[in-house]
């Protein structure tokens, strides 16, 4: 019976632990959709020890990010080491259950370069990392600085991407997923993609998505594409929120076809690009689209994969936004910002009638995951202050928070697109277009990311020996790493999580 009821207990208490991790968000301030994702949660940690690349995904160089990534387990990556590392291939990571700790890095952190990083699995955390891809490879890529697909479980927080050959940032698709707190930027528009000139924010979209506290500055469209799956496109719940976008070039904010939205206090700058294009673009808050018959095919005997949203207009609850120089806008959000911005016409196949304008306006927001909200003047405050990977922000992200508050666009690329577009202020076509007047020959444009001596870890477990002495753990015992603390969360975590505390409390304050 003594042996029975130890088991029963055990069980119990197996039960309760699992259960505190299942309800325990990925970290302190993960919030929307996304926010339980458990990443490499209870798993192995791999410690990155190199900046080396050797593009070999069969025999990765031991200590370096690829090697640690290909690994099979559930697992968290840590890092010895801050600076920046150029891949040598594209970087895609197949096995999920990860977490990317940026934060660990000892001195400025990391940055990921030269070719794509891709998330092709479910159940990812990534956090204080920057992506800033370039062009300087690009007869071997066309790809986006960070980028993931029809995968479910993901949360980005507080990333830097930019430089991007088509979007920067874009992670949709998929299920239960939350991008917060991150800077995407400078993406390139006359870069050398193959089908001409690009310069793209990203794709957004999900059956369960959020995207708040995010800075999108000096993109020429797609700030954000709002862009529906064949898999999500009958399930596609979006919220955006707390965002600031500033000197879209193009098309700013569309899309949408079939989607429901939240688009809530969120902050629209228009920049001297933006105003290149008149001011109907410059009052836009979202142009929204539809799936027309020409697109599905919906008229032949062979329909296909979109016809499912033929004529299916989306749900949207617009309301809080400020568009800093349109007072109209901010006052009005749906009027000018939205219903204006798209005619009735042959490319809605008329579809905008008075009728759909009306059913599509919704009065109160679709569900979404608890999200801190602030007013949109704050959020422009909160953002501009600890968005991206801002443990040590890098020159990159100090000049675009520094064209934003300034409305200015201090980089402009040279080239001429096919329809003989040009110079659109604050929209690069390379990242050497970044290149001071006073540069030296041997001039960078990726940062200087200065590296400290790693903190000793005796037994690897991703806790330094001065950290778990000063907690009551054993720096000789690995095991202890993944212990569960009462909060849900491994000792790992918490040692994790405690690099950052500052700003995340900072960021959330009302």
């Amino acid at each position: 019976m003594k042996k029975r009821t130890i088991l029963i207990g055990a069980a119990l208490l197996l039960s309760l632990s699992m259960s505190a991790q299942q309800k325990t968000p990925a970290f302190p301030g993960a919030e929307g959709f996304g926010m339980y994702t458990t990443g490499g949660r209870g798993g192995k940690v791999y410690h990155v020890t190199t900046l080396d690349d050797n593009g070999d995904d069969k025999q990765p160089i031991e200590g370096s990010l690829r090697w640690a990534l290909k690994k099979k387990e559930a697992r968290t990556v840590v890092f010895d080491i801050s600076g920046t590392i150029h891949l040598k291939s594209e970087l895609k990571v197949n096995n999920g259950d990860v977490t990317i700790a940026g934060q660990t890095a000892p001195g400025d952190g990391i940055c990921v370069a030269d070719y794509p990083f891709v998330l092709s699995c479910d159940n990812v955390i990534i956090r204080f990392m920057r992506f800033r891809l370039g062009n300087r490879h690009i007869s071997d890529h066309e790809g986006d600085g960070l980028g993931s697909m029809d995968h479910h479980n993901i949360i980005v927080d507080h990333c830097s991407v930019s430089w991007s050959v088509d979007e920067c940032l874009s992670v949709y698709g998929g299920k239960n997923i939350t991008v917060q707190w991150c800077i995407a930027s400078q993406s390139m528009r006359n870069s050398g993609h193959e089908k001409g000139a690009h310069g793209y924010g990203g794709n957004w979209g999900g059956s369960g998505a959020s995207y708040h506290h995010n800075l999108l500055a000096h993109h020429d469209s797609r700030c954000p594409r709002l862009g529906p799956r064949d898999k999500t496109q009958t399930d596609e719940r979006v919220d955006i929120r707390n965002n600031v976008f500033y000197n879209w070039g193009g098309n700013g904010c569309y899309g949408g076809e079939g989607m429901n939205v939240n688009i809530v206090n969120n902050y629209y700058k228009p920049g001297p690009g933006t105003m290149k294009r008149g001011e109907m673009v410059a009052m836009r808050i979202v142009q929204l689209g539809v799936r027309t018959t020409k697109y599905t095919k919906h008229d032949t005997d062979q329909p296909n994969r979109w016809d499912v949203m033929w004529h299916r207009w989306g749900k949207y609850y617009i309301n809080g936004n400020i568009n800093d120089r349109y007072g109209d806008v901010t006052d009005d959000n749906w009027e000018d910002g939205v219903l204006a911005q798209t005619e009735n016409g042959e490319k809605n196949d008329f579809t905008f009638t008075k009728v759909t304008q009306d059913t599509i306006q919704l009065k109160e927001p679709i569900p979404f995951l608890p999200t801190t909200t602030h007013d949109a003047k704050t959020a422009y405050e909160r953002v501009l202050s600890y968005a991206g990977a801002s443990l040590h922000r890098d020159w990159v992200d100090d000049l675009m928070v520094s064209d934003t508050r300034n409305g200015i666009a201090s980089h402009t690329g040279v080239l001429t697109d096919k329809k003989g577009r040009h110079n659109i202020p604050g929209i690069i076509d390379s990242q050497d277009d970044n290149r001071p007047a006073d540069a030296p020959v041997d001039w960078d444009p990726w940062p200087v990311l200065k590296s400290e001596p790693a903190l000793t870890d005796s037994d690897g477990d991703g806790m330094p020996d001065e950290w778990e002495k000063a907690h009551g753990l054993n720096h000789n015992d690995a095991s202890d790493g993944n212990k569960v603390t009462a909060d849900g969360y491994t000792n790992v975590e918490v040692y994790m999580n405690s690099i950052v505390e500052e700003i995340i409390n900072k960021s959330l304050t009302p």
